[in-house]
């Protein structure tokens, strides 16, 4: 499985962007997925997640009620609508899906996420 992420880029604070994850190499549809974000000087840390179904999601308290995980099966899709950000939302982030059996969990190579106040 190879995940590209996108949709990165410099904003202001209060904007919005949407990132995406397009799978390829092999269906995720029953994988869940999610993202994760480093900012600079910090471990990563999880931002959400959605089971293959798409109906459980997962949000950490930071972003909850301003971020939006979603997916699309027939894309091979995630998508990370932010909504509202902030300076401290400014990280790279990083996508990924979950196979269970195997455990194996893939990562995308991130996309930077700057938000100047």
């Amino acid at each position: 499985v190879q995940l590209q992420a996108s949709g990165g880029g410099s904003v202001q604070a209060g904007g919005s962007l949407t990132l995406s994850c397009a799978a390829s190499g092999r269906a995720v549809s029953g994988y869940a997925m999610g993202w994760f974000r480093q900012a600079p000087g910090k471990e990563r840390e999880f931002v959400a997640n959605i089971n293959g179904s798409g109906y459980r999601k997962n949000y950490a308290d930071s972003v909850r009620g301003r971020f939006t995980i979603s997916r699309d099966k027939a894309k091979n899709t995630v998508y990370l609508q932010m909504n509202s950000l902030r300076p401290e939302d400014t990280a790279v982030y990083y996508c990924f899906a979950d196979r269970v059996t195997p455990t194996v969990r893939y990562w995308g190579q991130g996309t930077l996420v700057t938000v100047s106040s």
